[in-house]
């Protein structure tokens, strides 16, 4: 790899893009310990020299396996990895005891690494001796959210430092970054070996890519199929959600004998470190997982690469193929499409230079839906994996980058839910108000489906029985269905009869001088029709005046206000 020193000066930023499987790790990993040997003066125990920041744990952990190889030749410096799943006292205790040199972490823990100084850590200082930062996955970083983490982190950091950003696809994010936030930016374009200089490729030359076009309800039959006649091979199947994974893992579990399956999701908390390395040290198995292991990954001997959904931006496509035909070896991929969706072929050639060729029919494709239907009849937990992974599913769909070729109204969701062998449909936005005809609901009360723990069970009839004693009979009588614009006639028509009401109460005019003022009222319109003289009019007035108390006391007050 070239080195940084080689660029120039010790204000030079590279920021490198190289395909995916090429070796990035050692590209940044030789350059900053070479950075740190040549320090004038040497790290003192709580001095940092070097931040590396990766977005995912796995990935944290295995550039930590990494540089733990090169520092057993320089026993001097210290690393400590802070990730997510541990406990973050502990990770301070440990910064304090051994202290560090080198810092691998993720965004989150490092960021609360930060705030710790009232548990005695003070790593502001500590970087303060900062030579190197890298950030892996540098796309990622901004596209999962760390953008706030991240501009934390960075105010902490000395401004006199190298900074590089390494990334196997260029985002707009990251463009941006790079033009506001590096001085003397310098980019390094890494390409395999006998790729013409023209080429852009984005995948790996020694990898098969390939498509196959499935109908929604075909799909999962075509996927266990594949699987069962590549048993001996390391795959990964990757699903846009971690519902999906919960589910479908689960069903391939019951649905595919004598072959070691792992699921891994972004929502497990302490159990994903274990089963990544579990799955790293087969020879052969499946993975079933989301995009947290998309990113940079190195599981060796990889045979294939399934994506059941495509990813939600094009970029993660070329990501998730990357994690086999690593460092020149032999791989494939082979991602699932509806027929709506064969226009994706297309986009992935002109936009991400991803040639994908078609794959041949899966053979002796047997349909398996009528055991997964078992099974969630069975157990409520499938049932309820079920529908989660449906509803997810659904979502993810509608908030796909390439909505012109993935559009949800184009989606047939009686398709899709018979693809996930549902008993009944889930109640959700997208569905209401329509019809589906073609979708056959089972013939059963989903509510009598019991948990096949025991325990679970237990306290779910429990809760059952609590919101049973809960429920009260309705006071208000009201009408079903009813007009909303008939409601609000009657809540109009209320409010007036309210309003005069008390008009009422609060006017201070007794009914008798309310009648004084109708006969007023009246001899005045005879007089206008002419059915009175004037004379009559002053005569009737003025008797009606003195025979009332209030009237003659206002008479007399008016003349003696005048």
């Amino acid at each position: 790899q070239q080195r940084w020193e080689e660029l120039g000066c010790s204000q030079v930023h590279p920021v490198c893009v190289l395909v995916t499987g090429s070796g990035k790790t050692l590209a940044f990993v030789i350059p900053a310990l070479e950075i740190l040997l040549k320090r004038e003066e040497k790290l003192k125990k709580m001095q940092v020299g070097a931040l590396i920041i990766t977005p995912t744990r796995e990935l944290a952990l295995q550039i930590s396996e990494v540089m733990g190889r090169f520092l057993q030749g320089f026993p001097q410096f210290r690393q400590i990895l802070l990730i997510g799943g541990s406990n973050p006292i502990e990770d301070v205790e440990k910064f304090k005891t051994q202290g560090a040199n080198i810092l691998i972490a993720t965004p989150g823990r490092l960021e609360d690494m930060f705030r710790r100084k009232a548990d005695g850590l003070d790593l502001a200082t500590a970087v303060k001796s900062l030579d190197v930062l890298v950030l892996d996955e540098a796309d990622r970083l901004l596209d999962m959210g760390f953008e706030a983490s991240l501009n934390t982190i960075l105010g902490y950091l000395p401004k006199q430092r190298r900074t590089g950003l390494f990334s196997a696809t260029q985002t707009q994010e990251l463009e941006k970054l790079v033009r506001a936030g590096l001085r003397n930016p310098v980019r390094i374009t890494v390409k395999e070996k006998g790729v013409a200089a023209s080429s852009v490729q984005k995948t790996p030359a020694r990898l098969s890519n390939y498509y196959a076009i499935c109908r929604a309800e075909e799909k999962f039959n075509t996927l266990v199929a594949f699987l069962r006649q590549h048993k001996h091979e390391k795959q990964l199947v990757f699903f846009s959600t971690c519902a999906c994974v919960e589910y479908f893992g689960k069903a391939l579990e019951g649905l595919i004998k004598n072959v070691s399956i792992h699921c891994i999701h972004g929502k497990m908390k302490h159990k994903r470190n274990k089963i990544f390395a579990d799955f790293r040290a087969l020879k052969s198995g499946i993975l079933v997982c989301t995009d947290v292991m998309a990113r940079g990954i190195d599981i060796p001997e990889v045979n294939w690469v399934l994506q059941y959904d495509p990813p939600s931006s094009a970029s993660s496509f070329v990501h998730r193929c990357g994690r086999t035909a690593r460092i020149g070896n032999q791989g494939n991929a082979l991602v699932f499409l509806l027929p709506m969706e064969e226009s994706y072929v297309n986009f992935l050639s002109i936009n991400q230079k991803c040639p994908l060729q078609t794959y041949p029919p899966v053979k002796d494709v047997v349909d398996v839906l009528p055991k997964l239907k078992t099974m969630a009849l069975g157990d409520r937990a499938m049932f309820e994996k079920g529908m989660k992974a449906f509803v997810s599913c659904v979502q993810a769909y509608a908030k796909h980058e390439c909505s012109l070729i993935f559009r949800i109204k184009d989606l047939d969701f009686a398709a899709l839910a018979r693809g996930f062998a549902l008993l009944r449909l889930p109640k959700m936005p997208e569905l209401r108000g329509k019809t589906f005809p073609d979708f056959k609901q089972e013939a059963i009360d989903t509510d009598t489906i019991r948990f096949k723990d025991k325990n679970r069970e237990k306290l779910r009839q429990k809760r059952l029985a609590e919101l049973k004693e809960k429920e009260m009979p309705l006071k208000r009588n009201f009408i079903k269905n009813k007009a909303w614009s008939k409601q609000k006639n009657k809540k109009d028509k209320k409010k007036k009869k309210a309003a005069k009401r008390k008009l009422d109460e609060e006017s201070d005019v007794d009914e008798e001088d309310l009648n004084e003022l109708l006969n007023d009222t009246r001899l005045l319109k005879k007089l206008k029709k002419g059915k009175i003289s004037e004379e009559d009019f002053d005569k009737h007035l003025s008797s009606a005046g003195s025979s009332h108390p209030k009237r003659a006391e206002a008479n007399s007050s008016d003349g003696d206000g005048e």
